[in-house]
């Protein structure tokens, strides 16, 4: 295309470094955030006092930065949850119903040591780690289920994990109704609340599990790009029918991939339903709970599969989720607005993927000066 004497053209990428990749990403959110200081006008709000707010609270005061974090280690969990899959080309949406079947279990363990009635038989040196084991099984088998199906028999992944999703569902149901296990002393529609010896214990004011995100993005960035296992998930998912050439088991990859998706779900359950602070217990919102682990798939797409990565993304959209809502109520603003802006962004840094692989190339275009010779 031709504009003004100038040539422009799109050119497709042979290579991005990673400071180009950063920096587009940074692009994108200033976009999304400067698209989106549109609506604040509108409302004859003043944008930067909103994103101030927004970011002040998430990250700089200390309640909101504890909400931030615990926000941010459950999005980075359901991320790898997402990734891990999403490697061997498989979709993993079933987060909801494995990250419920690792909190019931994980209550489980309290519940055989008598911690419905708020004392534990035995300490919570030996029932948290069970906890965490119990929480991590539970879900690495409900996501086995779906890898099974689909490496056995090719069936759609997607649906079934989908399906699976309500089947725990109306369990979690079934156990913290009346009359059930699980159910609140008080009759409520929850579960039991946990024993203070069961809790998770916090390190620097953070509960545990934020080490388990550390060690889980070094192990999995280890395993995409230095080890054989990570090779063959990530040849199966570029082309699977060269990886079974190759040798690649495509039973094998599916199961196992779903199976370690499912396990670090589960572990994300136990994290929101054992160590956030003012939970402790297991509630009927599966709304809110299952919507916010489909962030983990957003995470995983934009950061297009990168452990590392997706930690900024996780990270961004826990203080927007928190700060957001903390603005939405001291500004009086708009309900849902702080959905609305974490949407924005993610539009806006999908549309900026595009420059991953792509450059526009603007160049001056050349005057052919054509001269008549005459004798």
């Amino acid at each position: 295309m031709t504009l003004g004497g100038y040539q422009i053209r799109l050119q497709r990428r042979t290579n991005l470094p990673g400071w180009k990749a950063a920096l587009i990403s940074v692009l994108a959110v200033l976009f999304g955030l400067g698209l989106f200081s549109i609506i604040f006008l509108q409302a004859g709000q003043d944008p930067l006092e909103i994103y101030k707010q927004i970011f002040s609270y998430a990250f700089f005061n200390p309640y909101g930065r504890g909400l931030t974090i615990n926000r941010f280690i459950f999005l980075a969990l359901a991320s790898f949850a997402f990734i891990i899959p999403m490697q061997a080309g498989l979709w993993n949406i079933g987060m909801p119903g494995q990250l419920y079947l690792g909190a019931l279990a994980a209550f489980g363990v309290v519940y055989l040591f008598g911690g419905k009635s708020g004392e534990l038989t035995a300490s919570g040196a030996v029932v948290i780690p069970l906890m965490i084991i119990a929480a991590m099984i539970a879900g690495g088998l409900y996501g086995a289920i779906a890898g099974f199906l689909k490496g056995k028999w090719n069936v759609n992944e997607i649906v079934v994990t989908m399906m699976l999703n309500f089947i725990a569902f109306y369990l979690v149901a079934f156990m913290i109704k009346d009359g059930g296990p699980f159910m609140n002393l008080g009759g409520r529609g929850e579960s039991f609340e946990l024993p203070e010896a069961a809790r998770a214990p916090m390190t620097g004011g953070y509960p545990i599990t934020l080490w388990f995100v550390f060690i889980l993005t070094a192990v999995l960035a280890a395993l995409f790009s230095r080890m054989g296992l990570g090779y063959q998930i990530r040849a199966f998912g570029k082309s699977p029918m060269a990886a079974r050439y190759a040798g690649v088991k495509p039973f094998f990859i599916a199961v196992l991939v779903f199976t370690l998706g499912g396990a670090i779900a589960g572990l994300a359950g136990y994290h929101y339903f054992g160590a956030v602070p003012g939970v402790f217990k297991i509630a009927r919102t599966y709304g809110y709970f299952g919507d916010l682990s489909f962030y983990g798939v957003i995470c995983g797409l934009i950061s297009l599969g990168n452990p590392i990565a997706s930690l900024v993304i996780a990270l961004l959209f826990g203080g927007l989720s928190i700060g957001g809502r903390y603005a939405q109520g001291k500004l009086h603003l708009p309900f849902g607005v702080d959905f609305a802006l974490m949407g924005m962004l993610m539009i806006s840094l999908v549309a900026f993927q595009f420059f991953y692989n792509y450059q526009i190339l603007i160049t001056k275009k050349e005057r052919r000066l054509d001269v008549a010779v005459s004798d």
